[in-house]
């Protein structure tokens, strides 16, 4: 039997989750000191101090910037009241879990293209990936969006949750800590070729499970946009393992198949070109798929945090169930 603190604070856990995912939908960021990019701000200035051109010094920065988050989450529940550890974890979960700023970037970038401000849209188009914009007209940027869309969603919204269900409040500092050090340094270039191969690898191990319950999600819930889940876990099973990333290809492909689309092709990062292999069937993206991918990307959003909820809460639920199936000692 589950001692009856771990009860509590298993019920307290489930309960911030819930909470802090209705506050990432109602409550704006700030436009200043956001914990976020607080964090940014002190790894950048960590990574000045360590950095080299090695895989050693890499995993230093990625351990000494990852570890004190993670303290600090379990700092925070330590000996806290269910009530506390309630709001700690609300608090901790509407600060790494991005799913409205997503659906508000992607939406003001298809705001720019319906009205035809397709310079605006070029503006806008770096707030959600690296891609450059320069040379994309109105189809391209649409891609661009609804692929960085579907793999946003488990970086984003569905990792922390899941995270936040394993470990709690460490769990939710941890993973944002990980998914922030790899937007950082984990991309390929002379500067990180090395020294970010340890954030990359972590964060490739982080969202493991969270890309592929994005991507059940993704199948599950086609019909919120008019598709087909046996359609979009055909193009899961197909395409879900033919991208270069060991997770965005998952989150990319079920969305492909449950809107419908085909994405990929060839991707320019600055002076580097990429050619993509293609995932899914039909038409490429145009404005309006953006606004889809959005409704797809908040319901996949909202059933993951009942998922995590759920499974955070499980220790209580398990002991209520098991106390009422108990016989009654008669003295």
């Amino acid at each position: 039997m589950t001692p009856p603190h771990r009860r509590r604070s298993a019920a307290a856990t489930a309960i911030g989750l819930l909470a802090g995912a209705v506050l990432d939908r109602v409550v704006p960021d700030p436009r200043r000191g956001h914990p976020v990019a607080v964090f940014g701000a002190a790894a950048g200035r960590l990574e000045r101090r360590v950095y080299g051109p090695s895989r050693a010094r890499g995993a230093a920065f990625a351990f000494l910037a990852v570890v004190p988050a993670v303290a600090l989450g379990a700092l925070a529940e330590h000996r806290a009241s269910p009530g506390r550890r309630a709001v700690v974890t609300a608090a901790a979960t509407w600060s790494v879990v991005g799913g409205a700023m997503l659906g508000r970037e992607a939406g003001l970038i298809a705001d720019a293209l319906e009205e035809g401000d397709i310079e605006e849209a070029r503006r806008r188009l770096p707030h959600l990936c690296g891609r450059d914009p320069r040379g994309l007209d109105e189809k391209g940027i649409a891609r661009a969006v609804v692929e960085s869309v579907a793999e946003n969603t488990s970086d984003a919204a569905v990792g922390p949750l899941v995270w936040g269900a394993l470990l709690g409040t460490p769990g939710l500092l941890g993973y944002r800590a990980v998914n922030t050090l790899d937007a950082m340094v984990g991309h390929r270039s002379a500067r990180y070729e090395d020294f970010g191969w340890a954030a990359a690898r972590i964060d490739d191990v982080a969202n493991w499970a969270p890309a592929r319950t994005t991507a059940v999600l993704a199948c599950a819930l086609a019909p919120a946009v008019a598709g087909d889940p046996a359609q979009a876990r055909r193009i899961l099973a197909r395409d879900g393992a033919r991208h270069p990333s060991p997770n965005a290809g998952h989150c990319e492909a079920a969305f492909a198949g449950a809107l419908g689309l085909r994405l990929g092709g060839v991707n320019v990062y600055g002076k580097r070109v990429e050619h993509r292999p293609e995932l899914g069937e039909g038409p490429l993206p145009e404005v309006h798929d953006i606004r889809r991918a959005v409704r797809l990307a908040r319901a996949v959003t909202a059933a993951a945090a009942v998922l995590a909820a759920t499974a955070a809460a499980v220790p209580a639920v398990v002991d209520t169930v098991a106390g009422r199936g108990r016989p009654v000692r008669r003295r």
